[in-house]
């Protein structure tokens, strides 16, 4: 027995070894007690399944998910007639709050529509055993736990198939027991909770068909609607090693999903464990060699890389995107917190904000492509809503990008299409793929201008505005949540996509259409300032408190329509502004907020202070196992709330935080190490990728950038600015000579594929 784990275990070292960096090799999330509630449990995922790996062994848990699991059932309020955008208008100039609550925000409390779980394996893992340590490698998603009997676990998610697998090396006999969740009983819709619309048996299923035999146990559910969904486990035992596989599959793909997640796990179960981690280290290693870091702050490097192997375990091209939860619904017998939907007002961006300088673009497609797949469930709503041609998007929304309500001044922002057209434009812009702009990134974005542009009225001035302008989650869901003048939310957004819509256009030499959307632009008011130059909510009002959600800031990051590059005027708006957020402090902010301020901070060129939001974010609002808990769970004040829901998007706006204070190319030149602390005397980052399709490594050494290189994908020009200052520098990979700007950037003419090698002359 012993003998055949140690040969497995030889196995995994043999296979470390062939890696050339160890970054991603010796993070690991190493528990000495073990986790004892589902959202501190070691996450593993491939996109579409995801398990959470918890318990002492008595039992030990697995708690299953799928993320295209959901009760889609429609919203009634949402089909009558008086949902529309006129009538909604109507009731905010007569001040009809409760009417307002009731057509927008009453569905939302009830249980469905929802995101929904899948249930859990638990095992008996040895009557005496106790837990004495657990480790998650990050560099292939394999959890191990090892129990005081000599009993050990390992438990993984196949990284391209829809099957898991569990792995115990025992004395002891080995009984699972497979748990549907609980979503028969009560089915009262009507409690009101603030962040949880309350038990599963709200849902009112039928109970579970369930079977088990003497090498398996099996159930499949029926949701709403007829939709139903299966998991298979089976497993075998033999000479002390007990091996076992699971699968879901959901009457979307099969009229037997049962049949189907069986013929799954078995199939699995086939293969030899050394075969399958093969291919499990092999994708690992592939993942993370597309872009990884180095930096002397372990705080940082230790999150970055927890952030990224989340990232890369909750989401994958041609899986559904990343909800609020991703992968890892809740397994505590309640809802997930806000339904585990689609937060389009802050948290499906900032989840997706690390693919593009990190390098993992086809990641980053998994979104844009539901985007795209349900573009006409949105230009639907669009004309049914606001009666007007183009598209805009619901800001919460269902697997299906369906509205399902919620505070209405944000549900049915006029500009929540704008911040989903902005991943467009990134694609774009840091792919170089032609065909995807053409096909993809300026139809979207078109679309959101043609409703942009019949949305617009004119102010007494004369210039456009929104008649109903909100900035998130300010004011709340109180009547003056809508503004008496555009916010600079909804402002920059609107300006944003003008703007942008007009390159992208002259790129596809589209010259009426470039004219067409700068006419527009050229209506729009400016940023509202206030008379000491900080950016004000909008043009009547600055913010007086503390705040959660910076959208006020979006014209700086993500939009960079005021950047650090843009001169001296820029520069001292964003000194103001950030000077304005330290006088109003943390008091109300969540953590999403400090991972943001750390991206606003990075823009700045500040590393210092980038450094200390970072760290606030990662040592006080993140769970054992790195999940965002929204509130403060240090005790030391940083916020009032301390509340502990799991979300996502705190987490991935790190990563991409650290990613900022690394590399930065918005402004039209790569910047290296734009934004780190002057004591980081030495730092590196591999793969990284910037603006114009260039990947990028570098190092720095004794407080100097030693080297870069660059790798062309598309080629073109590739601007640098100067990181070797007057020490002088050499070029490999070029024939052609590399020029100095005046302005001290280093301009190469590249050839698609070709890499560049700039080296500090010694």
């Amino acid at each position: 027995m012993v003998r055949n784990w140690l040969g497995l275990s030889l196995v995994f070292f043999s296979l470390y070894a062939m890696a050339e960096e160890p970054g991603y090799r010796e993070h690991k999330l190493v528990y000495d007690e073990p986790a004892m509630v589902w959202d501190e449990a070691f996450p593993l995922g491939n996109g579409l399944l995801g398990a959470l790996v918890w318990g002492d062994g008595q039992p030990l848990k697995i708690s299953l998910d799928r993320t295209d699991l959901w009760d889609l059932r429609p919203i009634t309020e949402f089909q009558s007639e008086e949902y529309s955008y006129a009538t909604m208008k109507q009731w905010v100039e007569e001040g009809r709050i409760e009417d307002l609550r009731r057509v927008y925000e009453e569905p939302y409390h009830r249980a469905a529509p929802t995101k929904i779980p899948a249930g859990r394996i638990e095992i008996e893992v040895g009557k005496d055993a106790s837990f004495v340590g657990g480790s998650l490698s990050l560099a292939d998603g394999v959890a191990t736990l090892a129990f005081s009997d000599g009993t050990q676990a390992q438990v993984w998610v196949d990284a391209t198939r829809t099957s898991g697998r569990i792995l115990i090396n025992s004395d002891s006999k080995i009984i699972p027991n497979l748990k549907a969740p609980t979503f028969g009983g009560a089915k009262d819709q009507n409690d009101r909770p603030a962040i949880s619309a309350g038990d599963l048996g709200k849902l009112g299923y039928d109970p579970p068909k369930e079977s088990k035999e003497t090498n398996s146990a099996s159930f499949i559910q029926e949701g709403w609607g007829g939709f139903q969904f299966a998991v298979y486990l089976t497993w075998e035992d033999q000479d002390g090693v007990w091996r076992g596989s699971w699968s879901i599959a959901t009457s979307e793909e099969s009229d037997d999903p049962l049949a189907l997640a069986r013929e799954r796990a078995v199939q699995s179960l086939k293969e030899k464990d050394e075969e399958n981690l093969k291919e499990q280290v092999e994708w690992w290693k592939n993942y993370w060699e597309r872009g990884f870091i180095s930096v002397p702050n372990e705080t940082l490097e230790r999150q970055w890389y927890l952030e990224m192997y989340k990232f890369g375990a909750a989401t994958r091209r041609k899986t559904p995107p990343i909800t609020l939860q991703g992968p890892w619904t809740a397994d505590d017998g309640k809802l997930p917190p806000w339904k585990g939907d689609y937060h389009h007002d802050l948290n499906t961006e900032l989840s997706y904000w690390p693919c593009y300088s990190g390098n993992r673009l086809e990641e980053g497609l998994g979104f844009l492509d539901w985007l795209w797949e349900t573009r006409n469930n949105c230009v639907e709503w669009t004309q049914r809503f606001y009666r007007l041609p183009g598209m805009n998007v619901p800001m919460t929304a269902d697997l299906e990008n369906r509205q399902i309500g919620g505070w209405h001044q944000y549900t049915h922002s006029g500009t929540t299409a704008s911040w989903l057209a902005h991943h467009f434009y990134l694609h774009w812009r840091y792919s170089m793929d032609r065909d995807f702009l053409r096909d993809r990134a300026y139809p979207y974005l078109r679309d959101v201008a043609v409703f942009l542009e019949a949305i617009l009225g004119e102010d007494d001035s004369g210039l456009l505005t929104l008649d109903l302008s909100s900035s998130p989650e300010i004011h709340d869901n109180r009547l003056e949540a809508w503004f008496k003048t555009i916010t600079n939310y909804d402002l920059a957004l609107i300006r944003w996509t003008f703007e942008k819509s007009a390159e992208l256009a002259k790129e596809l030499e589209l010259d009426d259409e470039v004219d067409r959307w700068l006419a527009i632009h050229k209506r729009l008011p400016k940023i509202a300032l206030s008379e000491e130059g900080f950016i004000l909510i909008s043009q009547d009002e600055a913010l007086e408190d503390s705040h959660r959600h910076h959208s006020h800031m979006m014209a700086i990051h993500p939009l960079g329509l005021i950047n650090w590059d843009g001169g001296e005027r820029d520069q001292r708006i964003i000194e103001s502004s950030m000077k304005e957020m330290d006088r109003l402090g943390t008091s109300q902010w969540t953590g999403y907020s400090f991972s943001w301020q750390g991206n606003l901070w990075a823009r700045a060129k500040n590393g210092e202070r980038a450094v200390e939001f970072l760290e606030i974010f990662a040592k006080a609002f993140c769970l054992k196992n790195s999940f965002h808990c929204n509130g403060d769970q240090s005790g030391e004040g940083y916020s009032n709330f301390t509340y502990r829901p799991f979300t996502l998007e705190g987490n991935f706006a790190f990563a991409a935080g650290v990613q900022e204070m690394l590399l930065q190319s918005y402004s039209g030149s790569i910047q290296i190490f734009p934004a780190i602390p002057d004591d980081w005397a030495i730092a590196s980052f591999k793969n990284l990728r910037a603006e114009g399709a260039f990947i990028v490594s570098a190092k720095r050494e004794g407080r100097k950038i030693a080297e870069v290189a660059i790798h062309s994908e598309r080629g073109g020009l590739c601007r640098v600015e100067n990181p070797f200052g007057e020490d002088g520098f050499e070029v490999e990979g070029t024939n052609s000579t590399a020029s100095v700007t005046e302005d001290g950037d280093i301009v190469i003419d590249t050839k698609e594929g070709q890499r560049i090698r700039l080296k500090r002359k010694s």
